[in-house]
């Protein structure tokens, strides 16, 4: 099955002036980094709404019960005043919602979706479930709250553009194997994307396919160890190429060599092109936004010239 021949539901593009709710499936935010992110988003010409459980703590580590977590999720997805949903950290605990959530609720009500890290699982169960685009990108306590947090390029591509556009060079992307590759953007958290296999939520990928993975403090090894998982699942079976995210969370600069030399060993047996380096997810600054299911083309032939292309928009634009 390649890529042209996949249904995808598009959501509709976010314009200055759409309400986003601000929710938190997973882990307690602090308040004070969420409320410093709405009022940048606020002066981006946004109108937020806080979900009624995304500052609450407890039990442990989360925002709430888990049915608070699931009813703030499904209530956003309900109302017909809510025109996105961003997150307002990670942490742990969306896995945990994916037996509670209701397909068909959300399948009628497609809504542009943000986050990354532990909300990978949300990510896959949306693609799996309802066939939704969505996007990895920054969340509102994590990234909006700080002035150099978001990379709104990516941002307004994604989110709000009826055109194609690239991400290369500038963006940090380096490559690891040149070649060229097409397919649909899948992808995450490497550590959330593997934990989820062998579960009735595992992602899937079942058309020609272009991989993004990254993650925060993980160790060469721990990096050759998932992606030996990936293989012997046979994940990478219809993955035609792989983008590896922005390291600086994971080795310090003098073992960024090593960890290139592990990733390539894991991958020995993959032929596809290999690029990293790409700043979204776990970063330090300028977190791009991916919208994840849509087409894509990875031409890494010019290591100085690497270049990702998005066929088409994301998002669905309103005349």
């Amino acid at each position: 099955m390649t890529a042209s021949s996949i249904t995808v539901v598009k959501p509709r593009a976010l314009r200055a002036g759409a309400t986003v709710a601000v929710l938190s499936p997973a882990s307690t935010p602090k308040p004070d980094l969420v409320h410093q992110g709405i009022a940048h988003l606020n002066s981006l010409g946004f109108k937020t709404v806080l979900g009624t459980h995304a500052l609450d703590s407890g039990p442990l580590y989360y925002a709430g019960t888990l049915k608070d977590r699931v009813d703030d999720l499904h209530g956003a997805f309900a109302d017909p005043t809510i025109d996105g949903i961003f997150c307002a950290r990670g942490g742990w605990g969306s896995a945990e919602l994916l037996p509670y959530l209701d397909a068909a609720l959300i399948r009628s009500n497609p809504k542009i979706f943000v986050g990354y890290s532990d909300h990978t699982s949300l990510h896959c169960w949306f693609h799996n479930e309802a066939d939704l685009i969505t996007f990895y990108g920054p969340m509102v306590a994590a990234d909006f709250s700080r002035d150099d947090g978001v990379d709104f390029v990516s941002w307004q591509h994604s989110l709000q553009s009826d055109g194609a556009w690239s991400l290369g060079v500038a963006d940090g992307l380096r490559v690891l194997r040149p070649g060229v590759a097409q397919g649909v953007l899948d992808g995450g958290c490497i550590s959330i994307f593997t934990e989820a296999l062998g579960t009735p939520f595992a992602p899937r990928i079942d058309r020609d396919s272009v991989l993004f993975l990254e993650d925060i403090g993980t160790k060469p090894y721990q990096w050759d160890r998932m992606l030996l998982h990936l293989r012997y699942s046979g994940l990478l079976e219809k993955v035609r190429g792989i983008v590896f995210g922005d390291m600086r969370q994971c080795v310090p600069p003098e073992e960024e060599e090593y960890l290139d030399r592990a990733i390539l060993h894991a991958l020995r047996d993959f032929e596809g092109p290999i690029a990293i380096g790409l700043g979204s997810g776990h970063v330090c600054v300028r977190n791009i936004t991916l919208p994840l299911g849509v087409p894509v083309s990875l031409d890494l032939s010019d290591a100085g010239n690497p270049v990702m292309h998005f066929l088409e928009a994301a998002v669905k634009v309103q005349v």
